[in-house]
């Protein structure tokens, strides 16, 4: 008899939930057996309603040690991103003993404190994948929890996008299913996994000090209106660099102040919201630091492709979880299965699954972020 393999994963888009739930089970099982340590689901275009019956059907045939799952636009399995209709994607992996976790935020007049997070998540150097719900979950306050309080955690993972009005997504967890708050599953120490983010920008003109800054607005680069610094840029691109300044404009945060020379990489991605005419500041997604180190970046689908390619150029793994940004897929690279197909390739064709988010999390320099038009990648070995 063939033995199990660690890792197993399927896809299926049958229009009727326990069709697609008997089609992706019955494949895992070839691939790994009953009651694997994990299993990952990920939903998309199915009812709410459905869900728990979805998972209580894995539940019952995988008979899973942990299982967690999401909904989500869009779902991920194999070589395969299924945008349209419903989908449903299952991994399952023999990775040893995992940990369920349920994160849950309190307000006081303290401000917000975060709930739930293992007493000893931070011993060794491991791996928290969580799935969150956008409108009541604070991923930000997550990272920054995390990188201050556990700096040898890896975060992984993605926020739930199914479309609809607040409280329309899922989350799964064990025999419960939540609309709010975040789930996920702490991996064993010495598992061998990696996580990598490919960010899709590359960094355009000069790099500048931030000089003068209030709440997300940069004021100054060095010493100079910030956007008399970005109307310099576009004054001395050409025609092309212009168009895809105009439509893919973004601004990057020097993770490493060390560095002498930055390149692709080296930077945090952020957007920029808006401008300030008045005082000549900009906008951008993210807390602006006075003293840091921010360059202009162009994102474009062949930088995109390009940056992932150039990741997944040295990788050796047997599976993967993936989290890419609903801001990516055919409508952005105008080629169907673009990430799914090339990650697919590159674990020689192993269990690939994910699902499209609205925020992704990774690591970026060493430290836990919240990304945007990204894609979060975690590799394991068997």
């Amino acid at each position: 008899m063939q033995p199990a393999a660690a890792f197993g994963a399927a896809i299926s888009t049958h229009p009727t939930a326990s069709f697609a739930v008997g089609e992706v089970v019955g494949a895992v099982l070839e691939a790994v057996g009953p009651s694997p340590d994990l299993a990952l689901v990920f939903i998309s275009g199915h009812s709410p309603e459905t869900v728990s019956d979805i998972a209580d059907a894995i539940r019952s045939l995988l008979t899973p040690r942990v299982v967690v799952g999401a909904t989500a636009a869009a779902v991920i399995g194999r070589d395969i991103e299924a945008e349209d209709g419903p989908a449903i994607s299952l991994w399952a992996g023999r990775v040893g003993e995992v940990e369920a976790v349920r994160l849950e935020t309190h307000r006081s007049s303290h401000g917000t404190t975060l709930a739930g997070l293992p007493d000893h998540v931070g011993v060794g150097s491991r791996s928290l994948i969580v799935l969150s719900d956008p409108d009541t979950f604070p991923v930000d306050a997550l990272t920054r929890a995390i990188n201050d309080r556990y700096p040898d955690l890896r975060l992984v993972g993605g926020v739930a996008s199914a479309a609809g009005a607040p409280g329309s997504n899922r989350l799964i967890l064990g025999e419960r299913v939540y609309a709010d708050g975040a789930v996920g599953v702490l991996l064993p120490e010495g598992l061998g996994e990696v996580a990598a983010v490919s960010q899709g920008c590359r960094p355009v003109g000069d790099a500048h000090i931030v000089t003068a800054a209030s709440g997300n607005v940069i004021e100054t680069l060095a010493m100079r209106p910030a956007l008399e610094r970005l109307r310099e840029l576009v004054e001395q691109s050409d025609e092309e660099e212009r168009s895809r300044l105009s439509t893919g404009l973004h601004l990057g945060v020097a993770v490493d102040e060390r560095i002498s020379e930055f390149g692709r990489g080296d930077f945090l991605i952020r957007a920029i919201l808006g401008t300030e005419p008045d005082g000549g500041g900009l906008r951008i997604g993210d807390r602006a630091v006075v003293g840091t180190t921010v360059q202009f970046q162009v994102r474009d689908a062949a930088t995109a492709t390009e940056d992932l390619e150039l990741l997944l150029a040295t990788v050796d793994a047997d599976a993967a979880l993936v989290f890419s940004c609903n801001g990516r897929g055919e409508r952005f690279f105008n080629e169907p299965n673009h990430d799914a197909s090339r990650i697919a390739e590159a674990v020689s064709r192993g269990p690939v699954a994910g699902m499209f988010c609205a925020g992704e999390l990774g690591p970026v320099g060493g430290r836990n972020h919240v990304h945007g038009l990204t894609v979060s990648i975690l590799f394991l070995f068997g």
